[in-house]
Formats: C-alpha cells, sequence, structure tokens
C-alpha cells in the first residue's frame, strides 16, 4: 500500500496541427507518444509510471485551448487522476504565452507538474520552471512574427494584383493560383450587373435566377445577400481591394469600367437613402379590410403635410362626410396598425405549412424560404405586393377607441395546411 502511494501517474499528450498523414500506420502522434513513453521509463525509479489513457489532438491548432483531448485532460487533472503531464515539446501543449500561464496557474492549483521531453524542463524544480518561462516567451515572439510576416506577405501580394486564395468567386476558376474566366458563369455575372442597372432589386434579380434553374457556385439557390456580395465584389472589375484600396488585378474583368462605376453608383446612393425602403406607413395596404368598429364604416387612406413631412393615415369615411365629427375612432396612424398586422401575420407566413408550400413552388430550399421571411420581409415588398398579401390572409381589420380586432382568412390558410398534408404532392 505503501508502495502505490509512491507512484506519480504520468499522462502523455500529444498534438499535430494537421490531419495529413494521421491515417498512416505510425504517424506523429506515435512518435511523440513513444518518446514521452521512453522517458517515463527513465524515470521508473522515481516511481513514475505511464497511464494507458491516449490524449491525442490530431488535426488541432495550438493557437487555441479548444480541443477535445485537452479539456480531458485537464479535466482528469481537475479530478486527481494525474502527477504530471509529459509532452514532446512545450508547444504540442499550446503556443501562446497567455493561454500556458493559464494552465499553469490551473497544474499549481491541482498539485500537477509539467515535463518536456526534448527540452529537459520539469516544473517539479524551480530551476525547470524558469527555464519553462524563457522558453514560452520566445515561443510566443517567434508566433508574433510570423503571423506578421505572413500578413506582409499577403500585403504585398494583394498590392500587386495577385490572388491569395480561398473561395474562388463565382465568375472564376482557380488555375495555376491565378483567376481565370469561367465561360459558363460569367455571362451570369454579366446578366447580374445589367439587371440591376435596369431595376436596382437584388431580390428580384435573385428570383429571376432561380426560375431559370441557375444556382450559385455551391448550388445553392440564390438570394439578396448573394447578389449584394456579388455587386460589390472588385474582382469583376478587374481589381483587388485590399485595406480600403482598390489595386489592379491579374484576373481579367468580367464587366466594363462603366458598367462597374454606374452600378457602385447605384449602391452607393441606394445606401444613403434608405427612407423609400420604408413602405410601412404610405402603401395604404389595408384599404378595402381595416374598418371602423365605433361607425361600422370603411376607412381609407388620407394624408397630411405638417413641417415639411408628410403623415400618411386611415380615417372614418362616414364621420368625414358629416358637418360635425362624433367618431371616437376618427382616424388612426398608418404605420401603426400596419405593423400591428405584419406582427400578426408574421408566424403564419412562417408555419411550416407556408414554407413548404413556397419551396415547392419556388423551387427554393425551405430553409432558403424561412431566411427571405425574416424581420426585413416586409419592409422590402412594394405596396401592392403588401396589400395583395393582406387581403389573402385578412379578413377585416376592426379599430375602436379601445383597439382594434384583426380577423384572419382561416379558409386561405386552411386550404395551404391541406395542400401541405396532401400525399398527392408529396
Amino acid at each position: 500500500m505503501e508502495k502505490d502511494k509512491k507512484k506519480i501517474r504520468c499522462a502523455i499528450y500529444c498534438r499535430k496541427s494537421v490531419e495529413k498523414g494521421l491515417d498512416m500506420e505510425f504517424n506523429t502522434l506515435d512518435a511523440q507518444r513513444e518518446a514521452g513513453e521512453a522517458y517515463v521509463a527513465s524515470q521508473k525509479a522515481n516511481g513514475w509510471v505511464c497511464l494507458p489513457e491516449h490524449y491525442d489532438d490530431g488535426g488541432f491548432s495550438g493557437g487555441t485551448l479548444n480541443r477535445p483531448a485537452l479539456r480531458k485532460l485537464l479535466l482528469d487533472c481537475e479530478r486527481g487522476k494525474i502527477d504530471v503531464i509529459v509532452v514532446y515539446k512545450i508547444d504540442r501543449l499550446s503556443r501562446s504565452l497567455c493561454d500556458f500561464a493559464e494552465l499553469s496557474k490551473s497544474f499549481e492549483k491541482w498539485n500537477v507538474a509539467f515535463v518536456s521531453v526534448t527540452q529537459e524542463i520539469n516544473t517539479q524544480t524551480s530551476a525547470g520552471r524558469m527555464m519553462l518561462n524563457i522558453l514560452m516567451t520566445f515561443a510566443q515572439f517567434e508566433r508574433e512574427m510570423i503571423a506578421t510576416r505572413i500578413k506582409d506577405k499577403m500585403s504585398a501580394t494583394r498590392k500587386k494584383g495577385k490572388w491569395v486564395g480561398g473561395f474562388r468567386p463565382f465568375g472564376y476558376i482557380a488555375f495555376e493560383k491565378r483567376l481565370v474566366v469561367d465561360e459558363n458563369e460569367a455571362p451570369i455575372v454579366r446578366r447580374i450587373f445589367k439587371r440591376y442597372l435596369e431595376i436596382q432589386s437584388p431580390k428580384q434579380i435573385a428570383y429571376e435566377l432561380n426560375q431559370d434553374g441557375i444556382k450559385t457556385s455551391t448550388g445553392k439557390a440564390w438570394d439578396r445577400a448573394h447578389i449584394y456580395r456579388i455587386l460589390n465584389n472588385y474582382t469583376y472589375a478587374g481589381k483587388v481591394f485590399y485595406e480600403g484600396h482598390a489595386y489592379p488585378g491579374e484576373q481579367e474583368a468580367i464587366v466594363d469600367d462603366k458598367t462597374w462605376e454606374l452600378t457602385q453608383a447605384f449602391l452607393k446612393a441606394n445606401t444613403q437613402n434608405p427612407e423609400p425602403r420604408r413602405r410601412t406607413s404610405s402603401s395604404a395596404a389595408l384599404s378595402g379590410v381595416i374598418r371602423c368598429g365605433h361607425c361600422n364604416s370603411a376607412m381609407g387612406p388620407a394624408r397630411s403635410k405638417r413641417w415639411g413631412r408628410v403623415y400618411h393615415y386611415y380615417h372614418c369615411l362616414r364621420d368625414s362626410k358629416r358637418d360635425v365629427s362624433i367618431c371616437p375612432v376618427k382616424q388612426i396612424p398608418a404605420g401603426e396598425i400596419e405593423e400591428l398586422v405584419c406582427r400578426e401575420v408574421t408566424p403564419i407566413l412562417k408555419s411550416p405549412e407556408v414554407i413548404a408550400a413556397v419551396s415547392r413552388q419556388t423551387g427554393i430550399r425551405p430553409k432558403e424560404v424561412g431566411n427571405m421571411l425574416g424581420d426585413s420581409f416586409w419592409s422590402e415588398l412594394t405596396p401592392l405586393e403588401k396589400q395583395s398579401l393582406f387581403r389573402i390572409l385578412v379578413e377585416h381589420v376592426t379599430v375602436t377607441e379601445d383597439g382594434a380586432v384583426i380577423e384572419l382568412r382561416t379558409e386561405n390558410i386552411k386550404s395551404i395546411q391541406e395542400a401541405y398534408n396532401d400525399p398527392q404532392d408529396t
């Protein structure tokens, strides 16, 4: 029993940054563990024993502590199952001085020592702890120098107009570390720019591409975000954009300078003038369905202008014909009541039945349909589109002095659900 108390339980931790070569019969992780086991065996006289548990992280960077085997190792240390951690080199555990400083605090708290096989570091001694701190400082310095050199090289490469890799832009293919125009996709890019200059509606352009069965480079349906990414990408103008500056690129341009500059002017104008996109108060979308609950009368759109601003509202038509107004409802701001109806209708639009029906009709994936029906959906509709949607789903909106009652067209909603559940439609 006394002999068991003197045993020092050693855990060997191994790490490799990339997965390449891990499928070999004898890989880097095996070599690290073999070296660790040999070191533990050399300390057998001091009571060191190697734990059978393997703590191996293959394909994980040393710049992060979010590694499955490392998390298990730390958990076992905290539970008192480990006395010494053995690694091939200190950077196998961590390349970050800050991260290692935090680990060292935890090791000290748990009374766990740390040993590096090739660097002869043992934190069980004061000299070993000092040597560890010195090496970690230089390791951190080297890592920062490498990061700086990589950043400088990327900056120089971009300024020369070269492609630095990553996802290829739609319309190009990657060939020998350069971008070459894809003759199949380039006409689609030109079509997107041409249509934007004609209608300035990325949503409509995406709809047209999907209707024609055209897919993105990843095989997905088009949406507004895809269109905007293409319209804002300097690559198509034969340029490389880096840190606020555009440099001449090696790749051939897909759109001419005039088209590019005019597109950017339209994009800038539409971004700087978001007001036309807010149609909630001027669309009169509730015409024909909104009523005054007090006078049992239809309410119609009206507007007034004060201090240079136009205000839209719905007013009681019967009361407006009286010589003296007696209606307590009288009028209601258009923006407020339309927003209230939007909130009531939105859950129906986002229901699985509606999303499935729209997906089948358009050929767009259900997830993409759900994204299109997000928070910006209502602000992107034209006045007529919003009015049509309200008339399909809303029977009446009755306004009283106490609030508003919204009655939905349950038969229309039910027909959508029945179509969704129809076994012949699956």
